[in-house]
């Protein structure tokens, strides 16, 4: 079976108002069959402790409908702040794309790409 994927790009701080901009459109990619959403980390340059409770509430959200949500490439210093807080234990977090790309070995490529800054 194909799995619909897609991804999200999210760049610069991402705090309480860009976190619920990730979770509303996760929960509306869930909603329209995506199975699988990748977040894209590699453009965030800082995210706060209401951007980290707002992947919280999308991965909920899509876990709850029968998804997945994964995140890859993260900087230096949200990688130090996932490890703080243990989020590094309730993610899926890849390296970068192409490390996820292979440990998930999608069968398909990316339905779409979302830029959120």
């Amino acid at each position: 079976m194909t799995k619909k994927v897609e991804v999200m790009q999210p760049s610069g701080i991402v705090d309480g108002i860009v976190g619920n901009q990730i979770r509303e459109q996760a929960i509306d990619f869930v909603s329209k069959g995506t199975d699988i959403i990748l977040v894209d980390c590699q453009e965030i340059t800082f995210m706060n402790s209401a951007g980290i409770g707002a992947l919280v509430a999308a991965l909920k959200a899509v876990s709850n409908s029968g998804g997945e949500l994964h995140i890859c490439s993260l900087n230096d210093q949200v990688q130090i702040i996932f490890s703080m807080t243990k989020m590094n234990l309730i993610f899926q977090v890849f390296g970068s794309r192409e490390e996820w790309k292979e440990q998930v070995k999608l069968t398909n490529q990316e339905s779409g790409s979302r830029s959120l800054n």
